[in-house]
């Protein structure tokens, strides 16, 4: 049953990252860590997975034409270094904490969205604000959580993207998406040499996630961009509080 709950899990997290627009690492945090896999573990092992994951899922919005390149490179310039930082940062902060810090963060960005969504029909949102101090101030502080909470970040991108640069939310999710699986990448590779990855756990929650990706991103492109962005606040809060009272 332990190992059939990761993969159940994966499945889950694979379909809600395409759809979300996120590799998912921050939600199947607290999911794992309530079937049991240990704190520190469930915070790094399914990280892995979400490289190829939201790689499958960004082909889809990038052949909608839906990316913006500058956001795309500022957001790497920035959030790969930011990453290191915050992954090596998770090396004196407990996984207990860590856990609890996703279980926050996830709800308070959820409430956000639901009070503040700013989507229109068509994609047809006010013009971005991509001025360079909005993109440094947005990677950096998406890097350095990403590292710190061993996720891609795609949980910070999309509502910052939004809040803070007015990208319309089909290009918010196109964007994080590929940004995503970026800063997945060191951050992998640092808590791997860390020994926070079990990497059986990473592999049975891939297998299960990878293919469920694209479906969860086909299914966005279907849906009208307000009711994309409420469903997506929706959700985060909902988990967010569901998570928060089962510690």
């Amino acid at each position: 049953m332990y190992w059939l709950g990761i993969a159940l899990i994966g499945a889950a997290i694979g379909y809600l990252g395409g759809l979300f627009g996120k590799g998912g690492a921050a939600i199947a945090t607290p999911l794992l860590a309530a079937i049991g896999v240990p704190p520190i573990i469930a915070v790094a092992s399914p990280l892995p997975a979400t490289i190829p994951g939201t790689l499958v899922a960004y082909d889809r919005y990038r052949r909608g034409h839906y990316t913006e390149a500058r956001v795309v490179r500022w957001s790497l310039a920035v959030g790969v270094p930011a990453t290191i930082l915050g992954a090596l940062a998770s090396y004196w902060v407990g996984g207990g904490v860590l856990v609890l810090a996703t279980d926050v963060i996830v709800a308070a960005l959820g409430l956000r969205i639901v009070l503040t969504g700013t989507a229109h029909e068509g994609d047809a949102a006010p013009e971005p604000t991509l001025g360079t101090g909005r993109l440094v101030a947005v990677a950096f502080t998406v890097g350095f959580l990403a590292g710190l909470l061993a996720n891609s970040g795609g949980f910070l991108l999309v509502p910052l993207y939004l809040a803070v640069l007015a990208l319309p939310i089909r290009r918010a999710l196109a964007c994080s998406l590929a940004v995503a699986a970026a800063l997945a990448i060191p951050g992998t590779l640092v808590h791997a040499a860390l020994g926070h990855i079990d990497w059986r756990v990473a592999v049975v929650f891939g297998i299960a996630s990878i293919p469920l990706s694209n479906l969860g991103a086909r299914t966005a492109l279907a849906v009208s961009p307000v009711k994309l962005e409420r469903f997506y606040g929706a959700g985060l809060l909902t988990l967010g509080l569901t998570l928060l009272a089962l510690h």
